[in-house]
């Protein structure tokens, strides 16, 4: 069985094609709280710097999605969706202007889910 770490709902998915459309290459970042709160970060690929501290958690609509591994230690145990709502989103992400912005619903991983994806 696949199990993944990281989904998106129809609507989410809508949007994030609408913004691969107008910006091409993108990254998901998982925000670590600070200014933007916790909130995924839709970046221009080239505009963010990935290292051994970024954590891959897997693909969404064609879209890298990372976390720091610090952010990692507190989430390795939950399952994330990628969704959206009406408002602002955080002040780098690409999705300010279009009235929604990204959010993470999440959820304890199942012990299968765990198991396989813990370790």
């Amino acid at each position: 069985m696949d199990y993944k770490r990281v989904e998106i709902t129809p609507e989410a998915e809508k949007l994030l094609q609408e913004l691969k459309q107008q910006h091409g290459e993108v990254i998901f970042h998982q925000s670590g709280g600070c200014c933007d709160g916790s909130s995924p970060m839709l970046l221009p690929k080239e505009d963010f710097y990935i290292d051994e501290n970024d954590i891959l958690m897997g693909e969404v609509g064609g879209v890298k999605f990372y976390m720091s591994h610090d952010q990692f230690e507190y989430w390795k145990h939950t399952h994330l969706t990628v969704d959206i709502v009406k408002g602002r989103g955080g002040s780098f992400s690409l999705d300010i202007p279009t009235g929604y912005r990204f959010l993470i619903k999440s959820r304890m991983l199942n012990d299968e889910e765990n198991k396989n994806l813990n370790p």
